[in-house]
């Protein structure tokens, strides 16, 4: 019977969210869109702007003008428990890594890997 890499990836990390990252020149006014079904802006670092339920927190949208670190910008983001693992997992199966496993200034150990249908999955974890 051959192994699950799916399965045999989710006993090795813990998802903590999931978020969509929207490329967008228009902060201001996602702000206030995405303000109007209850967002409110939980961080804004000028290329990379979050929105938050309060009530749920971790249900969030990015909207980003360019990548400052990596060569690509990320369609969706994936929070886990333990990055080095997932890292880890997804060079054992030969996945493409779009941007190498790193520390960022802004308080994330992050990498980039590409799905099989070739969206750029950011894999990070708050350090």
């Amino acid at each position: 019977m051959l192994e699950n890499p799916v399965f045999t990836w989710s006993l090795i990390v813990t998802v903590r969210r999931v978020m969509p990252v929207f490329r967008s020149e228009a902060a201001g006014e996602n702000s206030e869109f995405y303000g109007a079904l209850g967002f409110e802006e939980v961080m804004d670092l000028g290329w990379i702007m979050t929105l938050a339920s309060p009530g749920v927190p971790a249900a969030q949208i990015s909207f980003m003008s360019a990548d400052r670190t990596a060569p690509v910008n990320p369609d969706v983001s994936v929070e886990v428990d333990d990055v080095d693992a997932a890292y880890a997992a997804m060079r054992e199966r030969g996945a493409e890594i779009v941007h190498p496993l790193q520390d960022e200034e802004w308080g994330v150990r992050r990498f980039f890997v590409r799905d099989p249908d070739g969206r750029v999955v950011n894999v990070l974890s708050h350090r």
